[in-house]
C-alpha cells in the first residue's frame, strides 16, 4: 500500500496515528516525520517532557498536540490520546512509540488487518527472538503473554507491543485503573472481557545499542506494578468474568435448543397435525 492510498483510507475509515512521548528528544522528531509521510491525521501526546521535546514538536504545526505537566505515565498519556481522538471524530487510533523502535512503513499492515477485523484491537507483533531484543524485554513479554492467557483464555504472541490499532470508540465506557506501562496490559484484558476481538500483524522492530537506548521502563517498580495488576485481573477473571461467560454460554445453548425444539414442532411438511 502506497502512502497516498494509506492517507486516503485514514480519512475514509476515520483512523489517526497516536504518538505518546516522554523525553525522547533524539528520536521523536524523526518518528513524527516518518508518520507524516503516511498521514496528517496525527495526535502527539507530550507526557510532561522535560528535555527539548516541546521545541521539537513546535516544528510540526500540522499535528494535533496534547501537552501537560508533570509526567504522569504512558498509560495516562494513551488515555488522553484516546480521549482526543474520539473528540476529533476518529473511530480508530494506531499507536506508535516515539523511541524509534517501530517503523512507519508498517502502518499499512494495520489498515489491511482492519479490513478483516473492523472491531478488533490489532497488535503489531514483534519478532522477539532476534538477537537485538534485550533479555528483559523478551522475559517481560513471555510473562505478559502467559498472564494474558490466564485472564482471557486467549493466546497472543506480543502483548507488550506498543504498536497497535485501537477501536477507540468501542473502548469508551470501559473503566481503567492504571496510568503507567501496565495500562497496555490492562487495556487488552478489559477489551477482551468486553467482547472486543484481538488480532495480530507482524511488524519490524529496532533496538538501539545499550549505550544509545533510552528506556523509561524501571524493571523493579514497573514489574511490581504489573504483578499487582495481574493479581487483581486474575481475581476478577476467576470470581466474575469466567463464571459470567459460563452462564452466558449455558443460557445461549438453552435458547438455541429451545428454538430448535419449537421449530421442529411447528414445521410439518405433510400438513398433518404434529404428534404430541
Amino acid at each position: 500500500m502506497e502512502p497516498a492510498e494509506f492517507r486516503a483510507l485514514c480519512k475514509q475509515k476515520k483512523v489517526c496515528v497516536l504518538v505518546p512521548t516522554y523525553n525522547n528528544e533524539k528520536t521523536v522528531g524523526q518518528v513524527v516525520r516518518d508518520v507524516l509521510d503516511y498521514t496528517d491525521q496525527v495526535i502527539v501526546v507530550n507526557d510532561g517532557a522535560t528535555d527539548t521535546t516541546p521545541q521539537i514538536l513546535q516544528q510540526f504545526p500540522q499535528i494535533d498536540l496534547v501537552s501537560y505537566l508533570p509526567n504522569r505515565g504512558k498509560g495516562y498519556g494513551l488515555r488522553q490520546g484516546f480521549k482526543r481522538a474520539v473528540e476529533a471524530g476518529y473511530d480508530y487510533a494506531i499507536t506508535i512509540d516515539s523511541d524509534g523502535q517501530h517503523f512507519a512503513a508498517d502502518l499499512p499492515k494495520f489498515m489491511h488487518a482492519l479490513a478483516e477485523h473492523p472491531h478488533a484491537v490489532i497488535i503489531g507483533a514483534r519478532n522477539m527472538e532476534q538477537a537485538s531484543v534485550p533479555g528483559k524485554s523478551s522475559f517481560g513479554n513471555k510473562f505478559s503473554n502467559f498472564w494474558f492467557w490466564v485472564e482471557t483464555g486467549l493466546k497472543r504472541n506480543d502483548t507488550q507491543s506498543g504498536y497497535r490499532l485501537y477501536p477507540v470508540k468501542a473502548l469508551q465506557g470501559i473503566t481503567f485503573i492504571t496510568r503507567k506501562f501496565e495500562f497496555e496490559i490492562e487495556v487488552l484484558v478489559r477489551a477482551s472481557w468486553r467482547g472486543i476481538d484481538m488480532a495480530e500483524v507482524p511488524v519490524k522492530v529496532f533496538y538501539a545499542t545499550r549505550e544509545e537506548r533510552v528506556s523509561h521502563f524501571r524493571p523493579f517498580k514497573d514489574f511490581t506494578r504489573i504483578s499487582i495488576l495481574n493479581t487483581v485481573l486474575v481475581t476478577i477473571a476467576f470470581l466474575y468474568i469466567k463464571p459470567r461467560d459460563f452462564f452466558r454460554s449455558f443460557k445461549k445453548k438453552i435458547s438455541v435448543s429451545s428454538s430448535a425444539n419449537n421449530s421442529s414442532v411447528h414445521m410439518n411438511p405433510t400438513g398433518s397435525k404434529p404428534s404430541l
